[in-house]
């Protein structure tokens, strides 16, 4: 009863209470004029506010005043910042962003340090179909950092540049100012083109010369994380790095594995390549000297890693009269030979990956202008065929001329046979007598390897070209949806160590292929090939081991390749066997070798000085091997 009694008492409390609360608040609400001298009040608030936005509009070119009745916060800046106060104290000091953009390439530019935030590839997705992003989430940073004549060390990273937006033509021109007062400045100014990736950049001040310590350098920071694009990031950060042209026109790379740095000097651009796209600083004048410094970020093949690797470089800059001025250039766009070649004068062509000596010549000069042609007017993975055929047809003198030496080679085989038998005991005699049969015959045992040699140059340049042809990248052919990744037909529930998560077709059939290739020519290898000596490797076991290691090495190793590189390795073989079938078939006959060979043993042979010379060496060699025992 005592309990529900202190509950109604507690309901009478409240509701007297909140009627006092009503009366109070009725009795002290504003009368009419006070609601009207407010509302003016607030009218000139929003007044002044749009008067201020007006004279620091980007279209009206005019100069931002500061407000300098807010003296506490002024001091407090200029305590901070000294003369470069003046900045932090504007509308504009704040993280606004200006954008920039044209067909091509999207650029945004943030009122905090002046600097690109974000540039995107409006025309390229990732293998996600995601845009394509060179910078974004503060994977980049652009710095400089200066003294000032009050003994204070700044970053323009850390402060806040005003923006302004005009036109020059059909240009985008966009000037960034980091005040010291209305005519005093350091300013960033970009200009964009219509359908063009690079961006003119300059770097200049005005009216510095009494703030900043131009005893010291303006240093020069610019550091990236290179974003993933490519759905095996492995194979994607093994063709991503970081390039540089510098002294004597030299076109250099830190290394693609591990961490590598260098300090460089007549530097005229640096290009933070990715795979298939990079971000350049050009500079009109070389940079005399810059520290550059690459990163490697991926440990193992993951799907959920971002970033491939982290570039810095430092350059000192240096003040001329108190003042800076540094005509640069940014390339935000893909490594596509096609269009880096339109820079000529620039030489940015130079940073795709076309190898080094004479297959970057060959790779340069022949296979990117001929697939170039092909693709134009055929699918891309049917040029892959066309071109491959081609390649294998103008090899096809040097298949012949191999094939033709091991066929010679299995004509004498018999009298080689002879001799080994007839010399066992005696090496050096064996060998003299084998030499003497060669020559008379008209055999070169080394003419089957120098063809194999020859193809070398276009076998590496071709391993080259297909992984970094831009024109390749998502160009599907069959089950292929990207000739520029691997071609993924299964995907395994676990890992296979070397090999991966997923099965690729392109480098099955290649291995395959190899294998038939290796199991003809390994073949007739044996059959010329002398008996092992003792102490010697039997090169017969080695080349039937070779068989099955070579086609499962190609379907390891290529598993994560470019399909593109896989399918041309399968249809090169593939066209190979073709070839020497015919060659067999239809080129060479045995029978008329064999009498070829019994003529040439006829004709006196003349001794070169080469031979003279050897054979009097193993004279020599045997003659000492005889007074030793």
């Amino acid at each position: 009863m005592e309990e529900k009694k202190f509950d109604i008492n507690s309901i009478v409390g409240f509701v007297l209470i909140g009627a006092i609360l009503m009366w109070v608040l009725y009795n002290n609400k504003p009368t009419e004029e006070e609601l009207q001298a407010e509302k003016a009040k607030q009218e000139q608030v929003e007044k002044a506010k749009q008067e201020n936005q007006e004279a620091t509009a980007v279209t009206s070119g005019q100069q931002a005043a500061v407000d300098l009745t807010d003296s506490v916060a002024l001091a407090g800046y200029k305590d901070a910042l000294g003369a470069f106060g003046y900045s932090a104290a504007l509308p504009s000091a704040t993280e606004n962003i200006t954008t920039i953009a044209n067909d091509l390439v999207e650029l945004k530019i943030n009122n905090k340090g002046g600097q690109i935030v974000e540039a995107r590839m409006k025309n390229f997705t990732t293998y996600d179909s995601i845009p394509v992003y060179l910078v974004r989430d503060g994977n980049a940073s652009f710095n400089l950092s200066f003294a000032t004549t009050d003994n204070r060390n700044l970053n323009t990273q850390d402060l806040y540049f005003e923006p302004t937006l005009t036109k020059s033509g059909e240009n985008q021109v966009l000037s960034m100012k980091l005040k010291v007062s209305n005519d005093k400045y350091l300013e960033y100014r970009y200009e964009l083109k219509p359908n063009d990736y690079m961006v003119n950049f300059t770097i200049r001040s005005q009216g510095l010369g009494g703030v900043v310590n131009s005893s010291q350098p303006v240093k020069l920071d610019w550091n990236m994380k290179t974003i993933r694009h490519s759905k095996s990031i492995t194979y994607e950060n093994r063709y991503t790095r970081l390039t540089y042209k510098h002294e004597d026109d030299k076109t250099s790379k830190l290394s693609p594995t591990g961490n590598d740095d260098e300090a460089i000097e007549t530097v005229k651009w640096l290009a933070y390549r990715h795979h298939f796209f990079m971000a350049t600083l050009i500079s009109n004048v070389p940079f005399k000297t810059a520290d550059i410094t690459s990163e490697d970020l991926v440990e193992e093949e993951s799907a959920e890693a971002q970033y491939t690797k982290a570039y810095t470089a430092s350059i000192p800059l240096e003040w001329q009269g108190g003042e800076i001025n540094q005509n640069l250039n940014w390339y935000y766009g893909p490594t596509d030979f096609k269009i880096l070649k339109q820079y000529k004068d620039l030489e940015l062509a130079d940073a795709v990956p076309f190898g080094w000596g004479i297959f970057g010549v060959i790779n340069k000069y022949v296979f990117t202008p001929l697939y170039d042609v092909l693709s134009s007017f055929l699918p891309y993975g049917i040029a892959i065929i066309v071109m491959t055929i081609l390649v294998r047809l103008l090899m096809s003198p040097i298949t012949y001329k191999s094939y033709l030496s091991q066929a010679k080679m299995k004509v004498i085989r018999p009298e080689v046979t002879e001799i080994n038998e007839k010399y066992k005991d005696q090496p050096m005699k064996k060998q003299q007598e084998t030499m003497k049969l060669y020559s008379k015959a008209g055999v070169n045992p080394m003419s089957g390897c120098i063809p194999a040699l020859l193809q070398l140059p276009i076998f590496y340049a071709l391993f080259m070209f297909f992984p970094t042809a831009f024109l390749l990248r998502q160009k599907s052919f069959l089950w292929a949806d990207d000739l520029s990744s691997y071609d993924a037909i299964a995907k395994l529930p676990f890992k296979i160590p070397f090999y991966g998560d997923h099965v690729s077709l392109f480098p099955i059939l290649a291995s395959i292929a190899i294998f038939i290739y290796m199991r003809m020519t390994t073949g007739q290898q044996q059959m010329m090939q002398q008996p092992a000596q003792e102490g010697m490797p039997d090169m017969g076991k080695m080349m039937k081991v070779m068989i099955y290691i070579s086609p499962l090495l190609m379907l390891f190793f290529f598993n994560n390749y470019a399909s593109g590189l896989s399918l041309y390795y399968f249809i090169s073989n593939l066209i190979t066997i073709l070839i020497m079938l015919f060659i067999k078939k239809y080129v060479i006959d045995e029978d008329k070798i064999h009498a070829q060979i019994q003529e040439n043993k006829k004709k006196p042979k003349k001794e070169s000085k080469f031979q003279r010379k050897m054979r009097e060496m193993m004279e020599q060699a045997e003659a000492q091997k005889n007074a030793k025992k």
